[in-house]
């Protein structure tokens, strides 16, 4: 049975809803890559300069964290958590959002990243947008409507409450330059699990190689899924994998140029707050630069299924056990622990 995702709402009021969606539910995947663009590179000086780079071209967000009163003890452990959010056009439209007020976006995809401690793996953890969950001064709504309700400090405090974690950083995406990097990288192969047709597309079962516009298809589809998106996100992590995968090869690191291009394709949609400043990512690239493909495990945020909130919305139940040992995992850095005990990340 597909999630139904549109908010009760006037007629004009669900039309823009559904056009800024079009365009959300793929753009974290662009945050996730222009980050690890830089980070997965390697280190010194040439990481250092892509670094650069990217912080010269990227924008900073103008208010990314809630007060500090409101969040959570820091955890003793030397692990990095950063929260990707989509917009539909972060430069543009986000300025309410990025300056921490209320806005009319929504942040319809995120992913919270787990960097533990060693460095030696990267999890990424999607959220799915309609989950019921308590926003701080607003009671029980949709996740996806803490941004509209209080910018993006208040998406980062609701998160940081439900996992009692801080978040180290936060990133804002826009997926315009998303189609163009998965071109730039020569298209990206992906093995599609099911047979689904878009208004577009049709996707065949079995492996293929999509381009920007076959790939941005790919990850927006959810009409098409009997559990909507549940499926959607499955697959927005499959061709991130696959994005990943095509990046981290010899091939292409060990091409100075070719990175340079990238990182610089991908860096003018990104937002981030002001401490991922070129230091900070060079010095993640330092302890990153031995992680490849097979190092990255990428999972869902389990659920307790599908149901109707009291205003007749319908949506994601969320499971207070699953998100108890996410909390205890992030703060105890034991992540990998817990993605094995629910036999997930793919």
């Amino acid at each position: 049975m597909p999630v139904e995702t549109e908010d009760q709402a006037p007629y004009e009021d669900a039309q823009r809803s559904r056009t800024r969606k079009k365009k959300t539910a793929r753009n974290v995947l662009l945050g996730v890559v222009a980050f690890f663009l830089v980070v997965a590179v390697g280190a010194g000086v040439y990481a250092f300069n892509l670094a650069n780079s990217f912080n010269s071209k990227s924008q900073k967000i103008e208010q990314a964290f809630p007060a500090e009163s409101a969040r959570p003890a820091e955890t003793k452990t030397d692990a990095v958590n950063l929260l990707l959010l989509g917009s539909d056009s972060r430069a543009a439209t986000l300025g309410d959002a990025e300056a921490g007020g209320p806005s009319d976006q929504r942040s319809d995809t995120m992913m919270w990243v787990h960097i533990p401690a060693d460095r030696k793996n990267i999890y990424m953890m999607s959220i799915m947008r309609d989950t019921w969950v308590q926003i701080p001064g607003h009671g029980e709504a949709k996740m996806n409507a803490a941004m509209a309700l209080g910018g993006i400090p208040l998406v980062v405090q609701t998160l940081e409450g439900m996992f009692d974690t801080r978040l180290d950083h936060v990133a804002v995406v826009d997926f315009e330059g998303f189609k163009a990097m998965t071109d730039a990288l020569g298209g990206v192969n992906v093995n599609v699990p099911t047979a689904f047709n878009t208004k577009q597309f049709s996707f065949a079962a079995g492996k293929q190689q999509l381009s920007g516009e076959q790939a941005l298809a790919f990850v927006r589809e959810r009409k098409a899924f009997s559990d909507g998106d549940y499926q959607r996100v499955k697959n927005q992590q499959l061709f991130l994998k696959a994005l990943m995968s095509k990046f981290l090869t010899a091939e292409t690191l060990t091409n100075p140029v070719r990175i340079s291009s990238l990182v610089d394709t991908v860096s003018p949609y990104v937002s981030v707050d002001k401490s991922l400043d070129a230091a900070a990512v060079a010095s993640l690239a330092v302890g990153l630069r031995n992680v490849r493909t097979a190092d990255v495990a990428s999972f869902t945020l389990p659920t307790a299924g599908i149901g109707t909130s009291a205003d007749g919305q319908s949506i994601v139940l969320r499971d207070d056990a699953a998100i108890a040992k996410v909390a205890a995992a992030l703060r105890g850095d034991t992540l990998e622990n817990f993605i094995k005990s629910i036999g997930s990340g793919s």
